[in-house]
C-alpha cells in the first residue's frame, strides 16, 4: 500500500478484534482500503463475508483493485472473492462458508442461511458492512450480527462508511448503529485529519481553475429559479410543521434536502394538505431545474421544460410564481426568437450590407448565417430566427484541449515527457456526470458544436410533427373546443394571424411556426440523407478513431475566454459517427466500464495547425476506478465533484513522479460553484458533530456480544406479569417453551423477523404459497405495509391473497402495519366520507371484509407492537408446523394436494354450489352450512327445518320447491 493513513486505519482495526465502524471522507479510496484488508486475510483464519446490497458500486471497485494486487504480487492470484447467490444449492453453500475464502453475500441470503444453520458459525473469522450508513437497530445487518455473536464470540465485525453527512442524521444515529452491531470503537478520518492532509498535499497536482461566465440568459433563468424556490420555501415556512433552519436555498441544492423535508413530514404526511405536499414535489423539480441548466445544451433543457409545462400545469405551485415565466421566456430566447417580416426586412439589409449572409441549401425561405442563428419565413408574415446558443463551456473545452496538445509537443520536443506519460500516449480524461453529457461533448470535439446544436434543434422540430400525428385523430371530434395545455406542446391549434387580439393566439401563432418549420425539415429529409449517403461512402474511421478517407471543411472563428485567445473550432464531416452518437443516447451503458465503452477522440488530421490530443470521457455515476486503469496525465474536470477531485488526490499521492494537471471548468457566479464549496462545508460539519457524538458516546461496558439495550426492554414485561402470579405456587416462575413462527423467505426483506427474534421467537424461514407468518396451525398472518396495502388494493392481489388464506386456514388474519415514525391513522378525518367511493381506502376494506366475515384485521403502530400481538395470539396456541405449512397451496401432479388441510376445514365446491341455489343467500348460507353435513342431508331436510336453518318460510319454499322439482320430459 502506498497511502500512509490506510496503513493507520488498518492497524487500528486489527489492535481491536472485536472490530469497528470506521468513517471516512468521500473519495478517499474506500474500496481499496477494503482491498487491503482483504489481502492481509488468510484462509486459516477462517471465511470472511462482505455484507453488500446486490447492485452496491463498492463491489466492482474491490474486485478491480484485488486483481490487480494479484498481477503484481509474486505469488498470482490470491484467491479473488466471490459471490455466494440463492441460485447456488444448499450443500455447495455450505462448503464454501468453510472454505476459509472472503465471499460476497447479500444479507438476505446470509439471515435464511444463518436460521437454517448452514453456516457454520465455528468457522467464521469476521463480517465487514460496505455500507453502514443505511442501518438501523432492526436491519437485516443488525440482525445478522447478533445471531453471529450468539454462536461466535470471537468473530470481528468491520463496518465502513464514506457518507458522514447520513450518519448524523436523525438522533444519535452512529451510537445506535454502533449498538446494534456489538461495536465499542470509532474510527474518524476526515480529510482535515492531519496524517491525511499532509499526505495528500505533499504532492498536490498542478491544478487550473477557469471561471466560465453565463450567458445572459443563463443568469436570467439562474436567478429565476432561485427566486422561485425562495419563494416555494417561504410558503412551506407557513405551514409551521417543519424546521425552518432546515429550508434554505443551500440545502435546496442537494438531493438529500428532499430527504431532510420528507423525513420531517411523514409523521403527518396524510394530515397535510395537497399544497404543502405540492410544493414538497415542486423544490425537487426546481433543484432538478439548476441541475440541467449547467448540464444540459439549451434545446434539451427548452425540451424538458416543456414537458413540465404539460405534466405540472394544473396542480404545480411553482409555476404560478412571479419569476417562473422568466424561466420560459429566457430559455426559449436561447434557442429561438419570433419576430415580424417588417423587423426582420431591416435586419437582411444589413446583413446584405455586411456580407455575412448566405443561403441554405433547403430553399429560398431559410436563410442561415454564419453565426448560428438562422430566420424562416414560414406563415402569416412571423419569422422564427433561430438562435441556437452554445454551453459557453463547450468553446473552453476545446481550448484546454488543443493548449494540452501543445504543451505535450512542447515537452517532447525538449526531451522532458517522461516513461510514466508515454504508458498513457497522452489520453486526456474529462469528467462529466452522466453517459449524455459525454456522449455529446465526444460528438462536439468530433464535430462542431453549431452541428451538434443543428442535430438536436431539427429532433426538437420533428417531435412536434410526431405530437400532432399522435393528437389529431382524437382532436378532430372536437374541433370546436379549445385545446387543454400551453404554448409550442400543442398539436392542433389552426393558424392565425398577428392581428388577433385573444391572450393564446401568440402561443398558437407560434406553434404554427414551429410546425412548419418541422414539416419542411421532414420533406427535406430524404433528399439530406442521399446527400449524407454519398458522402458517408466516402469517410472511413479505423479501430483508433483516425479518419483515413475524406476531407475535413474547417471555418476557423474568433473567440475568446478569460486566459485564452486565438480559439478555433474544428468541423469534420464523420457524420456516420455522429448519428451513432445521436441513436444510442437512450442506451443504457451505465454498468459497462468507461474504460472500454468512454471514446477515445484522436487528433483531427487537417489543415487547422492547433490539434488535440485524443480524449476518453469518463461518467461519474458510473463509479468506476477509471484514474488507475488510464494512468492520465491531464485530466479535466467539466462536471466538478468533491468525492471525484478526493480520487484525484489520492491517485496523485500514489504517484508522486507523476506529472499530474487538472483543470476544473466552473461557471462563474453559479449554483455549480455553490454547490460544490457547500459540498465540502457539509462534510466538514458532519464530522465536526461526529467528533462531538464520539467524545461523549455511551457504550456498554459489555458491548462484545450481549445486547444489553434490546433485551433488558424485552425482559421487563415479563417480570411484572410474573408480579400478577405471585399467589399461584408462591410466584414460582413457570419453564417457558420456545415458541416458533413459520416466516416466509421474502418477508426478509422487512425487519420484522429481527424483532420477532429479539422477543425471544424462533424463526423458521421457508417458502411460504399461502401467507407471510404462520403462527399456529389454524392462524395465517398477511402483512401489509401502508404502501403495500393500497398497492395490493389496486392490483387486486389483496383479494386473492385473503381468498387463498380464508381457504386453508380457519383464523385469516390481514396485519395492517404503520411505521413507528408515523401517525397512527389512514388518512386525515376530514377526507372520510360517510358514502362507498372506489377510491376511499375505507370503503375498499369494508367490501374486503364483507366479502371475506372469517377475515380479521389487526393494526399495529409499529414493529415492536407486532411482535407484541403475535406473542398474545400465539397464548395457548399449538406450534405450527413445518412441513404441513410448506405443503399448503402446492399441489401434486395428480392435481390435488396430499394431507390437504382444505379438507379439514373448508370445501370449495360444495360452499359456491350451495350459494347458488334459489333461496340461499350471503346472510343464510353460513347457517345451513353449520346445520348440514352435506349437501345430501340437504336435500333429505324438511321445510320447518329449512325456514330455521335459512331463517324464513319463504326462502326454505322456494328452497324446496326447487329440489322437489321434476326433470321436463318432451313428451
Amino acid at each position: 500500500m502506498a497511502l500512509k493513513f490506510h496503513q493507520q486505519i488498518i492497524s487500528d482495526l486489527l489492535e481491536d478484534s472485536n472490530g469497528g465502524l470506521v468513517i471516512l471522507s468521500s473519495g478517499l479510496s474506500l474500496p481499496k482500503l477494503i482491498a487491503s484488508l482483504l489481502l492481509l486475510h488468510s484462509p486459516s483464519q477462517g471465511t470472511v463475508l462482505l455484507l453488500s446490497p446486490s447492485a452496491h458500486s463498492l463491489k466492482s471497485r474491490i474486485l478491480h483493485y484485488l486483481s490487480s494486487a494479484s498481477t503484481d504480487s509474486v505469488d498470482g492470484d490470491p484467491s479473488l472473492p466471490s459471490e455466494i447467490t440463492a441460485d447456488l444449492p444448499a450443500h455447495h453453500r455450505h462448503s464454501l462458508y468453510s472454505s476459509g475464502r472472503p465471499f460476497f453475500i447479500t444479507p438476505r441470503i446470509l439471515i435464511v442461511d444463518l436460521l437454517m444453520q448452514r453456516l457454520p458459525a465455528s468457522l467464521l473469522a469476521g463480517i465487514i458492512i460496505l455500507n453502514a450508513h443505511s442501518l438501523a437497530e432492526t436491519s437485516t445487518e443488525a440482525f445478522i450480527v447478533r445471531i453471529v455473536k450468539t454462536l461466535n464470540r470471537s468473530a470481528y465485525v468491520r463496518a465502513f462508511s464514506d457518507r458522514p453527512q447520513a450518519m448524523v442524521a436523525g438522533f444519535a444515529k452512529t451510537e445506535r448503529t454502533m449498538r446494534a452491531l456489538f461495536l465499542r470503537r470509532l474510527h474518524l478520518w476526515p480529510r482535515f485529519q492531519l496524517d491525511v492532509s499532509q499526505e495528500l498535499d505533499r504532492e498536490p497536482p498542478e491544478v487550473v481553475d477557469i471561471r466560465v461566465p453565463m450567458s445572459k440568459y443563463m443568469v436570467g433563468i439562474q436567478k429565476a429559479i432561485v427566486e422561485v424556490m425562495d419563494a416555494c420555501l417561504k410558503e412551506m415556512r407557513k405551514t409551521n410543521k417543519v424546521d425552518v433552519e432546515d429550508l434554505t436555498v443551500e440545502n435546496g441544492l442537494f438531493k438529500s434536502f428532499d430527504e431532510i423535508v420528507r423525513r420531517q413530514l411523514d409523521p403527518i404526511w396524510h394530515t397535510l394538505g395537497k399544497r404543502t405536499k405540492q410544493l414538497v414535489s415542486d423544490l425537487k423539480t426546481l433543484r432538478k431545474l439548476l441541475d440541467y441548466l449547467i448540464r444540459y445544451d439549451a434545446v434539451s433543457y427548452l425540451k424538458y421544460l416543456d414537458t413540465l409545462r404539460v405534466s405540472e400545469s394544473f396542480r404545480s405551485v411553482w409555476l404560478f410564481a412571479e419569476a417562473s415565466y422568466k424561466i420560459f421566456d429566457y430559455a426559449k430566447k436561447r434557442v429561438y426568437r419570433l419576430s415580424m417580416a417588417n423587423d426582420v426586412k431591416s435586419d437582411e439589409q444589413v446583413k446584405n450590407v455586411t456580407g455575412k449572409k448566405r443561403k441554405s441549401k433547403g430553399g429560398g425561405n431559410s436563410k442561415e448565417a454564419v453565426d448560428g442563428t438562422a430566420k424562416s419565413n414560414t406563415s402569416g408574415g412571423v419569422l422564427l430566427e433561430e438562435i441556437l446558443e452554445e454551453a459557453p463551456k463547450w468553446k473552453v473545452l476545446r481550448e484546454v484541449l488543443e493548449e494540452a496538445q501543445e504543451e505535450r509537443q512542447k515537452q517532447t520536443l525538449s526531451g522532458e515527457d517522461n516513461s510514466d506519460d508515454k504508458d498513457n500516449n497522452g489520453i486526456v480524461l474529462v469528467a462529466c456526470k452522466d453517459e449524455r453529457s459525454c456522449m455529446q461533448l465526444e460528438d462536439c470535439i468530433t464535430n462542431t458544436p453549431q452541428k451538434v446544436m443543428r442535430e438536436e434543434w431539427e429532433k426538437y422540430l420533428l417531435s412536434k410533427i410526431e405530437l400532432r400525428t399522435v393528437q389529431t385523430p382524437q382532436k378532430q371530434k372536437k374541433k370546436q373546443k379549445v385545446p387543454k395545455g400551453f404554448g409550442i406542446l400543442d398539436g392542433v391549434v389552426p393558424v392565425t394571424t398577428m392581428q388577433n387580439t385573444e391572450p393564446s393566439s401568440v402561443c398558437r401563432q407560434e406553434d404554427e411556426v414551429l410546425k412548419a418549420a418541422a414539416a419542411k425539415i421532414k420533406n427535406l429529409g430524404k433528399t439530406k440523407d442521399l446527400a449524407l449517403g454519398d458522402n458517408k461512402a466516402e469517410i472511413q474511421i479505423d479501430k483508433t478513431g483516425h479518419q483515413t478517407k475524406g476531407k475535413d471543411k474547417i471555418k476557423n472563428k474568433k473567440g475568446s475566454s478569460r486566459s485564452r485567445r486565438g480559439s478555433s473550432n474544428g468541423k469534420n464531416a464523420m457524420e456516420d459517427e455522429a448519428e451513432r452518437l445521436s441513436g444510442s443516447e437512450t442506451e443504457d451503458k451505465a454498468s459497462e466500464p468507461n474504460t472500454s465503452r468512454a471514446p477515445e477522440v484522436d487528433a483531427i488530421h487537417s489543415s487547422n495547425p492547433k490539434q488535440i490530443p485524443p480524449v476518453c470521457f469518463y461518467a461519474l455515476e458510473s463509479d468506476q476506478p477509471i484514474l488507475e486503469t488510464l494512468k492520465p496525465s491531464v485530466i479535466i474536470v467539466y462536471h466538478p465533484d468533491m468525492s471525484f477531485v478526493r480520487e484525484i488526490e489520492v491517485y496523485k499521492s500514489e504517484n508522486p513522479r507523476k506529472q499530474v494537471k487538472v483543470y476544473f471548468l466552473f461557471y462563474d457566479e453559479s449554483m455549480e460553484v455553490q454547490k460544490f464549496e457547500a459540498s465540502i462545508r457539509r462534510e466538514n460539519s458532519a464530522f465536526e458533530s461526529l467528533i462531538r457524538q464520539k467524545s461523549m458516546m455511551m457504550i456498554p461496558v459489555d458491548q462484545d456480544g450481549v445486547c444489553m439495550g434490546l433485551s433488558s426492554s424485552t425482559d421487563l414485561p415479563a417480570s411484572s406479569s410474573q408480579n400478577s402470579l405471585t399467589r399461584k405456587a408462591g410466584g414460582r416462575k413457570e419453564t417457558e417453551k420456545e415458541t416458533q413462527v413459520i416466516v416466509d423467505m421474502r418477508e426478509f426483506m422487512s425487519s420484522l423477523p429481527n424483532v420477532l427474534h429479539q422477543k425471544g421467537m424462533r424463526i423458521i424461514p421457508i417458502t411460504l404459497e399461502v401467507g407471510d407468518y404462520i403462527l399456529s396451525p389454524s392462524i395465517c398472518v398477511e402483512r401489509k405495509s401502508i404502501q403495500d396495502l393500497f398497492m395490493s388494493f389496486t392490483s387486486g392481489r389483496l383479494f386473492h391473497q385473503v381468498e387463498m388464506m380464508a381457504r386453508y386456514y380457519r383464523i385469516p388474519v390481514l396485519l395492517i402495519e404503520f411505521s413507528q415514525d408515523k401517525s397512527f391513522s389512514f388518512q386525515s378525518a376530514s377526507d372520510i366520507s360517510d358514502d362507498v367511493t372506489p377510491n376511499s381506502i375505507i370503503s375498499k376494506l369494508s367490501l374486503l371484509v364483507l366479502h371475506f366475515p372469517r377475515l380479521r384485521i389487526i393494526w399495529s403502530r409499529s414493529l415492536h407492537a407486532t411482535a407484541e400481538i403475535f406473542t398474545a395470539l400465539k397464548a395457548n396456541q399449538d406450534e405450527p408446523d413445518e412441513a404441513k405449512a410448506t405443503r399448503v397451496g402446492v399441489p401434486s401432479e395428480e392435481g390435488f394436494i396430499e394431507n390437504d388441510v382444505r379438507a379439514e376445514n373448508y370445501n370449495t365446491s360444495a360452499v359456491e354450489m350451495l350459494r347458488r341455489l334459489p333461496g340461499v343467500t350471503d346472510a343464510n348460507y353460513r347457517a345451513i352450512t353449520e346445520g348440514c353435513k352435506n349437501m345430501a342431508e340437504l336435500v333429505t331436510l324438511p321445510v320447518e327445518r329449512l325456514e330455521e336453518l335459512m331463517g324464513g318460510h319463504k326462502a326454505a319454499r322456494t328452497l324446496r320447491e326447487f329440489l322437489d322439482a321434476k326433470y321436463p320430459t318432451l313428451l
